[in-house]
């Protein structure tokens, strides 16, 4: 699993959050004044430069809201075995 994130990101530090709750190893590439790893967090991504951005298996799956969203309908777990 890889984040994307910007250490002034508030909806980033709440990805990581809910990531490390659940004891999910992963990635943070921090694109904090990094133009390169933006540009490569946007080929990634199908053009989003917004962050967080989160890859499960190399899939994105989006921000924040969404893996919020997949933790509130009980699919998270499933999705991260």
């Amino acid at each position: 699993m890889t984040i994307y994130t910007t250490v002034y990101c508030p909806y980033c530090t709440a990805a990581r959050a809910l990531l490390e709750d659940k004891g999910v190893a992963f990635t943070n590439i921090d694109v904090t004044g990094r133009p390169d790893e933006r540009r490569r967090l946007a080929e990634r991504s199908g053009g989003s430069t917004t962050v967080p951005q989160i890859f499960i298996d190399g899939e994105p799956i989006g921000g924040y809201d969404e893996l919020a969203a997949l933790e509130r309908e009980g699919r998270l777990d499933a999705i991260l075995r």
